[in-house]
């Protein structure tokens, strides 16, 4: 005599995933215009249509607000906001923590005027004065904008973005902008991710796009613009940064210093303008390159000066594409042991 199986008990079930149906609106939605976007003959790396500008606009119909870039180190912040701005204001490299300044970009767009803060990655592994400075400025941004971009790798999640996200404000709209969108090969695991994600914040929206893609910039100026209220705008439309010709010889120095000496260079070296002067069509500039043991002078020096001589050359090279003028740029190497456990000294490095 056969026996009847029991009916299976709930208690014990594995329990099924609850429906979420404004969830999975979101998600197909944010997928639909994904692949519409961003079509397969899209070169990912190039370079970004003109977006149609607007030469007057009323200021009653103008809109300008704050977007804040916020995400742990080395997950793209300082390539998007290059995206958006259409032009180099912020540096990269692989090194994490190669972003160290709260770095404004502004995009006007027809009515809208973005003013874009791209931040500094937060740093919880070291509690040096340098890191402490950092993390300041990354509290600073969030705290008075009008929408902020949580970014992180599509389909993934670790700590250190756990730590971050606890950060932002609850007050203040977050979009969920899944970076590296290209590198998902199977986008049906997004569903249970992005549930996850939910869960642990009300994210405004959720976007799914590769920072390098022209079509995913401007998908991301239109899901922008409806959190910009409705002012005049900051600044003048021609303008793209907050930031001076100085500083930014500064920071493409200290680019190509991470980008030629890799991993072995602690984060913690610096550059230091000295001099700046223009003369006629010249751009006359004297840096510092300060390092923190004299083993790492050796390591930027090269062998007969080689490694420092191809810092300066790619350094000068891209200044001279930045303002469209020569550049004479002379590099020398300082040692300042400590300097980076030193508030005093960070903050006479720029650091605030």
């Amino acid at each position: 005599m056969s026996r009847k199986s029991a009916p299976p008990n709930p208690a014990s079930s594995p329990a099924a995933p609850v429906a979420n149906p404004e969830l999975d609106a979101m998600l197909a939605r944010a997928l639909r215009k994904a692949d519409v976007a961003a079509p397969a003959d899209m070169a990912p790396d190039k370079q970004a249509p003109e977006v149609a500008e607007v030469e007057v606009v009323d200021p009653a119909a103008q809109h300008c607000g704050y977007v804040a870039i916020v995400g742990k180190p080395n997950v793209g912040k300082s390539t998007l906001l290059n995206a958006l701005v259409g032009q180099k204001v912020s540096i990269t490299s692989r090194k994490a923590q190669t972003t160290r300044h709260r770095i404004t970009g502004y995009r006007t767009v027809g009515p809208n005027q973005f003013v874009f803060v791209d931040t500094p990655g937060f740093q919880t592994r070291h509690g040096n004065a340098l890191n402490r400075a950092l993390n300041k400025t990354v509290l600073g941004a969030v705290a008075d904008v009008d929408l902020i971009l949580f970014v992180v790798e599509a389909g993934n999640f670790n700590l250190a973005d756990a730590k971050v996200l606890d950060l932002l404000p609850r007050n203040i709209p977050v979009v969920l902008l899944a970076n590296k969108f290209d590198l998902v090969h199977r986008r049906g695991d997004l569903a249970p991710w992005l549930r996850s994600m939910q869960e642990r914040h009300p994210f405004a929206e959720f976007v799914p796009m590769t920072a390098k893609n022209a079509r995913d910039i401007q998908r991301l100026f239109g899901i922008c613009a409806p959190y910009l209220p409705q002012q005049p705008w900051m600044h003048d439309p021609e303008e793209l940064t907050d930031r001076s010709e100085r500083f930014m010889a500064s920071e493409m120095v200290r680019e190509k210093l991470f980008r030629l000496t890799g991993d072995e260079l602690p984060y913690t070296s610096t550059v230091i303008i000295d001099k700046f002067e223009q003369e006629g069509q010249l751009k006359r500039i004297a840096a510092t390159i300060v390092v923190e043991r004299e083993g790492h002078k050796g390591m930027v020096i090269g062998d007969k000066g080689e490694k420092l001589k191809r810092i300066g050359t790619e350094a000068r090279q891209e200044l001279e594409k930045l303002w469209d003028c020569k550049v004479f740029l002379e590099l020398w190497v300082k040692v300042r042991s400590g300097w980076a456990d030193d508030d005093a000294r960070v903050r006479s490095f720029g650091y605030e």
